[in-house]
């Protein structure tokens, strides 16, 4: 009795551990670094001027295992945006909108990102592209 008593205790505790959610690769490459601005492209000119559309995303940004994070200046939630893990949406009570990125380059060392906003003004759609480096 003692055996079965112990043999099963060993079959839960491989079932518990079979069972642990198991996080993808582009989950594990953009939650386990830090993130450094290296440039911020509003239709292909610099945008991280004081003032300009993107200086409060300068800075730093980390996105952190829980679905929050700090992106510059703002701090909100994030979330993959697709099953293939290529679009993310970034929230915050600072935006006025949900931010939603492709993800065009996801390494160890680098971040790349791109979106596409509307001018209030003109309606016109405005390109962004944010560069990041592994800290």
């Amino acid at each position: 009795m003692k055996k079965l008593s112990f043999l099963v205790i060993i079959l839960f505790g491989c079932l518990v551990l079979a069972c642990k959610e198991k996080k993808s690769e582009q989950f594990l490459r953009l939650t386990t670094h830090t993130w450094t601005t290296d440039t911020l492209l509003a239709n292909g000119v610099d945008a991280s001027g004081p003032g300009q559309l993107l200086w409060k995303f300068k800075g730093d940004a980390k996105f952190n295992e829980d679905g929050t994070g700090v992106f510059g200046s703002y701090t909100g939630k994030w979330a993959f945006g697709n099953a293939e893990e290529t679009k993310v949406t970034i929230t915050s009570p600072s935006l006025k909108i949900p931010i939603v990125c492709t993800l065009i380059e996801l390494t160890s060392a680098s971040l790349k990102i791109t979106t596409a906003v509307f001018d209030s003004v003109t309606f016109d759609p405005i390109y962004i592209r944010m560069t990041f480096k592994a800290k």
